[in-house]
């Protein structure tokens, strides 16, 4: 059976579960454009500023982020489809053994799709947040027939993902315009093999920009909801052990109840309360410079991943002391990713779960799938009263 995983990124995954010292994942913002507006989202906004690294500058990269041992890629934007040469890009990591993981709105042609996983990108997040097209445009900006298009697209990648050696999962941004449409996702999700994973939606102020907070305050949860989340992760907890696709770890899921409500997170105890960058993951900005992750930059040097120096530059001290007084400052982040991987890597459950996942207990794959069927699906889930599809007419 073809390996998810190359050997390379498997023994990344030893090291960091036993030294918490390796980056286990980096996520490159090859680009800050986007063709969606997506009201969850300020990343056009906030790497606005920066240019986008050119294939030869991709490659310095490529060859560093082996050096220090990373074992996970994840190359996303604004919508990495915007860049022509993403399958190239793809090629440069995954021919040094680093696994490639893509996150995008879906809407990319067929041609593009085919060409991104023939060079190696056989992992694949797409941004849905309900089986309710009305809902889905208003949440993309007000872009009639987006979720037509992201569906088109995930047909396309039922059709040329390998089934044995490839993962596909619905990125979903749980906020209170979607509250009641999250059960009936993650049923679609299951239907058609793909994991659905949750993240709360982040709200911050024009005063204090991030990538991957939203100005809309109207999105943010309000007391009176969090009875409706926490009742609704209870019932997606039992969804999950009952065979259903999800992907979040119960520690996580315990935090987002946390995070809803202001309160402190705790997936970073074991880690005396700051997160593991730049031990477990960081970031890289569209133009090449490391950052400790999406919301945060360093304000008074650059870091060029592809520099020469950097896989020294990576270890040294004065670099961790200013990376340092930013993560010890954070309140912490409920981005998904970040937080999974310490999860993952700090505890030994999350550990069993992750293994039983990619290794041991792969979902079935009822690939390909027609756009025809899909669309059929999702309006027998909607159709349902288990799809919990209600208020909907948004």
């Amino acid at each position: 059976m073809p390996r998810f995983f190359s050997f390379r990124t498997l023994a990344t995954f030893a090291r960091s579960a036993i030294f918490a010292d390796t980056p286990v994942y980096v996520q490159f913002y090859i680009t800050a454009r986007c063709n969606l507006t997506c009201f969850q989202c300020n990343i056009r906004y906030s790497n606005a500023d920066l240019p986008e690294c050119s294939l030869d500058e991709v490659k310095r990269i490529a060859d560093n982020l082996a050096r220090i041992g990373t074992g996970i890629v994840l190359l996303t934007g604004g919508e990495p489809f915007s860049r022509v040469d993403l399958p190239e890009i793809i090629r440069e990591f995954v021919s040094r053994g680093i696994h490639v993981r893509m996150q995008t709105n879906g809407l990319a042609n067929e041609e593009a799709i085919h060409k991104v996983i023939e060079y190696g990108g056989n992992d694949i997040s797409i941004s849905l947040d309900s089986l309710n097209p009305k809902t889905q445009e208003w949440i993309n900006g007000g872009f009639p027939g987006s979720w037509h298009r992201a569906l088109r697209a995930m047909s396309i990648f039922t059709k040329y993902l390998p089934k044995t050696s490839s993962f596909a999962s619905i990125g979903c941004v749980l906020q209170s315009k979607n509250l009641f449409d999250i059960e009936a996702l993650i049923r679609f999700g299951t239907r058609i093999g793909w994991y659905t994973s949750l993240v709360p939606v982040h709200v911050t102020n024009q005063l204090n920009p991030r990538g991957f907070c939203t100005f809309d305050r109207s999105l943010q949860f309000q007391p009176d909801d969090f009875p409706l989340v926490d009742d609704l992760l209870s019932r997606l907890q039992t969804m999950r052990d009952q065979g259903f696709l999800l992907y979040d770890s119960d520690q996580y899921i315990s935090n987002f109840r946390l995070f809803i409500r202001g309160e402190r997170l705790t997936w970073r105890d074991r880690h005396d309360g700051v997160c593991d960058s730049p031990n477990l993951y960081f970031a890289v900005l569209p133009n090449g410079d490391l950052a400790p992750c999406c919301d945060w930059r360093l304000e008074e040097r650059r870091v060029p991943v592809g520099s020469p120096e950097f896989p020294r530059l990576f270890h040294d001290q004065t670099l961790r002391k200013d990376l340092f007084a930013i993560t010890s400052a954070c309140p912490g982040c409920m981005y998904g990713s970040f937080p999974e991987m310490t999860i993952s890597m700090r505890h030994l459950n999350a550990k069993l779960q992750r293994i039983k996942t990619f290794m041991a207990a792969p979902p079935p794959k009822p690939w390909p799938i027609s756009y025809e069927r899909m669309l059929e699906i999702a309006e027998e889930i909607r159709n349902t009263s288990n799809g919990s599809a209600k208020r909907t007419d948004k």
